[in-house]
């Protein structure tokens, strides 16, 4: 039996969230705000963080900056009780400015930093992936994992986050996972069309486009059509959106690496989202297994 339900690669950095009115800039220069704070965050980690809140056995691997930032990244790991391991990043550990306006609505100043070439070495993450039965590859500078994964028989995902489906340094990985997640976001209106050629072009079995209060949107290889479903209401105040796209993707695979329906899969997936818009921060409050479960069974009732 494999070591780890899932090995998640990539993704671990630092948000700076800015509570804001709205999303724009005010006339002047000064605006008193919220206490501004720093929370542990970016994809990898949140989808590391859900799958190990649900109760699966996960492993993390990225690289992460000898600085303030990564002090902090591997004092959370080990308060939470995360497994990770990291290789020393030369330009130090990734951040984002996020503003957040008083409806939970985000943007976000993504500063990547790591060297456009940096990839992950294959002899870091090849003994751990090796003992995984699913690897998520949520950064391009993992993406030589895939290639192995599909050696070793490992299913694999991947999150596009907000793609136009053009961008042509985002193919590779669109083409190379079992299981794609993407935002409607930044082309709403070819949304449909996009997730249709991922899955003509490459190997994915399922594709999962969000669209934040509208729901999300599924295609998948027995059906030609994609299928919409309704968000699920949150169950308290909406503060924040940061987040809620990784308790989705978490939540959704955890049914779908057991063969749950994908009704089942994007149920879970919707309340895990709305949940998380319930708490303040990136990735602070995470959805556990029993909440999970509860909630569904909630909202099925209610609906």
């Amino acid at each position: 039996m494999s070591e780890y339900d899932v090995l998640v690669l990539g993704g671990v950095g630092v948000d700076t969230i800015v509570q804001v009115p709205e999303l724009a800039v005010p006339p002047g220069d000064f605006l008193p705000v919220p206490p501004i704070r720093d929370y542990v965050a970016h994809s990898g980690n949140g989808v590391a963080l859900g799958f190990h809140a649900l109760g699966l056995r996960t492993k993390l691997v990225d690289f992460l900056g000898d600085d303030m930032l990564g002090a902090l990244v591997l004092a959370r790991y080990a308060e939470l009780g995360l497994d990770f391991s990291h290789v020393t990043a030369p330009n130090g550990t990734p951040r984002a400015v996020n503003l957040v306006d008083k409806a939970g609505r985000r943007f976000s100043f993504f500063d990547g930093r790591h060297p456009h070439d940096l990839v992950l070495p294959q002899d870091f993450y090849l003994p751990y992936l090796q003992r995984a039965r699913h690897a998520h590859i949520a950064a391009p500078r993992a993406a030589g994992a895939f290639a192995d994964a599909h050696r070793l028989g490992v299913t694999t995902s991947t999150d596009l986050h907000a793609w136009d489906g053009e961008l042509d340094w985002v193919w590779p990985l669109a083409r190379a996972a079992d299981l794609v997640f993407l935002s409607a976001e930044a082309a709403p209106e070819r949304i449909d069309d996009i997730m249709l050629a991922v899955l003509g072009s490459g190997r994915a079995q399922v594709v999962v486009a969000t669209e934040g209060a509208a729901g999300c949107r599924v295609a998948t290889r027995d059906t030609s059509e994609v299928r919409r479903f309704p968000a699920v209401a949150p169950e308290r105040p909406v503060v924040d959106s940061n987040g809620a796209g990784d308790g989705f993707s978490t939540a959704f695979m955890s049914r779908w690496l057991t063969g749950r329906p994908i009704e089942e899969c994007v149920l879970a997936g919707s309340v895990s989202g709305a949940f998380a818009c319930g708490a303040a921060g990136t990735h602070e409050e995470l959805i556990t297994a029993e909440q999970l479960a509860a909630a569904v069974e909630r909202t099925r009732t209610t609906t």
